[in-house]
């Protein structure tokens, strides 16, 4: 695999994504990030991108816009007990009906946010404007449908998802980046 063009796609779409939750008013132009919350994606991509996989065909959105679902839930749990959340299975996160409600499992009992509430539908408006924005930039590079290149694309693409979900949260939650000194 051509890592520099892997590193390279994945870095043009978290730009994009940073461009358009910024123009949303979602973000401020930086991506909020932690190492832990990178590290709890490494952990579990094997099993999302499993889940996802199966999903490509007949829901492209939805095999992205979980995993920015997923990094919401991880930024949150980091916030709030990341002791907890450090140890908790890919599975944890599960709705009733496994991967398919994940969505709407951790915005009611994750973020405690009612599904029926305005906070909520600006959530899943936003989430799904990025997804379909990262399903746009895998189908601009017209690789092979379901090739070695087409699965890693796939994958730095829903990792992209990921860390704009963890960064949304992030800023939901109060972070963010400020000067220090007079550096």
């Amino acid at each position: 695999m051509d890592k520099e063009y892997l590193d390279n796609f994945e870095r043009r779409v978290l730009d994009e994504l940073l461009r358009l939750c910024t123009s949303y008013h979602r973000l401020d132009g930086m991506l909020l990030a932690s190492d832990d919350i990178d590290g709890k994606w490494r952990e579990m991509a094997p099993e999302y991108m499993a889940d996802a996989v199966e999903q490509i065909r007949d829901y492209p959105t939805v095999s992205v816009a979980w995993a920015a679902y997923l990094g919401m839930a991880v930024a949150y749990g980091w916030d709030v007990d990341w002791a907890t959340i450090q140890k908790a299975d890919y599975q944890s996160f599960y709705g009733e009906q496994g991967f398919d409600d994940m969505d709407e499992h951790i915005v009611r009992d994750i973020l405690c946010l009612p599904l029926d509430s305005e906070e909520a539908a600006d959530i899943e408006r936003t989430v799904r404007r990025c997804a379909q924005t990262v399903i746009d930039s895998i189908r601009r590079e017209q690789i092979e449908p379901q090739s070695e290149l087409a699965f890693h694309v796939f994958a730095r693409g829903v990792r992209a998802a990921y860390r704009i979900g963890a960064a949304l949260e992030l800023k939901r939650l109060g972070y963010k980046f400020e000067r220090l000194g007079d550096a």
